[in-house]
């Protein structure tokens, strides 16, 4: 028991001089500076032969053209398509019917003097002339040969120019040709700035009535023995004439029992008789302003379109300008 106890004691004593000297030592610490952060370059990465990847590319999105729906089905079958087939060239026959020339021997021609037409054709036996008038209608014809030369007398009223055809062949071989001839001017106008037409005539001296009125004016003219109704209301026709049938012998000069209102006048003579008898002159003229004018005027004319526009000297030296059918009338101050 004594042992054992002994024994126990040295096994205690063993350990508690062991264990401390089993334990850590301690460590000495010496503080060093903290190390410094060194950024590392991150290669960027290469890319290696073989390893590329083509991208696919998109599909492309067609633009889509609006058609309507359906195309409708029609009733009738299918619309004709007319084939433009070429044309073969015609040989020229060197038979078909020509005009070698036509023409005159003058630059232009006076009115009233005879103009001379010279003309050559060839595959022909015969040719035929004609004269147009103004508005292209053939008025006069001549059955000639296929060469020659023809005399045409020109008329004094003729004006601006005078206008032929030639003609030879028949159907679809015909040949035409045409010929202006230019007339020269040989009238003057008897007043400026003057119209641009050669005057149909030389100037005309004529006794002449004229008289105002409310809404227009008349005028009688005696070389044309016709009075002519000016009206300025604005209604169609402006103007027109009528023929004077007035016979002092056995027509009153004027209405005994119409008293116009003062400072109005009534027409007498030649204007009374067409002013009293035509409803139409005396309500669209209404009454007359002044007493009438008797003078010696000029009357003049020119071409215009197959008709003639007057031209006549007014009583306060004015000019009255009278245009075709009715339709215009107006004063002319001269210069």
């Amino acid at each position: 028991m004594t042992f054992r106890l002994s024994l126990i004691i040295k096994f205690a004593l063993v350990l508690v001089l062991v264990l401390p000297a089993c334990s850590a030592a301690e460590t000495l610490v010496v503080p060093t500076e903290r190390p410094t952060v060194t950024p590392t370059a991150t290669g960027t990465p290469t890319r290696q032969p073989g390893t590329d990847i083509t991208p696919t590319p998109l599909p492309t999105r067609l633009p889509l053209t609006p058609t309507g729906g359906p195309s409708p089905t029609p009733l009738f079958g299918q619309p004709a398509v007319v084939a433009v087939r070429p044309t073969a060239s015609r040989t020229p026959n060197p038979n078909a019917p020509r005009i070698e020339y036509f023409t005159t021997d003058v630059l232009s021609v006076v009115p009233g003097d005879t103009v001379r037409l010279l003309w050559a054709a060839r595959g022909a036996d015969t040719a035929a002339i004609y004269r147009l008038d103004g508005t292209g209608n053939r008025t006069q014809l001549w059955n000639v040969g296929p060469d020659g030369q023809l005399s045409v007398q020109t008329s004094r009223r003729d004006r601006v120019q005078i206008e032929f055809v030639l003609s030879i062949g028949e159907g679809i071989s015909r040949v035409e040709q045409s010929l202006i001839v230019p007339l020269a001017c040989p009238d003057t106008w008897f007043f400026s700035p003057s119209p641009a037409p050669c005057p149909v005539g030389p100037t005309a001296e004529t006794a002449i009535i004229e008289q105002p009125f409310e809404r227009g004016r008349m005028i009688y003219i005696a070389s044309s023995n016709r009075v002519y109704a000016l009206f300025n209301d604005g209604v169609a026709p402006a103007w027109f004439s009528i023929d004077n049938r007035y016979d002092p012998a056995i027509h009153p000069e004027s209405e005994e029992n119409f008293q116009p209102p003062p400072g109005f006048y009534q027409p007498l003579g030649i204007l009374g008789f067409v002013w009293r008898g035509n409803d139409r002159v005396r309500n669209r003229l209404g009454l007359a302003l002044d007493l009438e004018s008797s003078y010696q005027g000029v009357v003049q004319a020119a071409p215009n379109g197959g008709a003639e526009t007057l031209y006549v000297s007014s009583a306060d030296g004015t000019v009255l300008e009278l245009l075709p059918e009715g339709d215009v009338w107006q004063i002319i101050t001269p210069s």
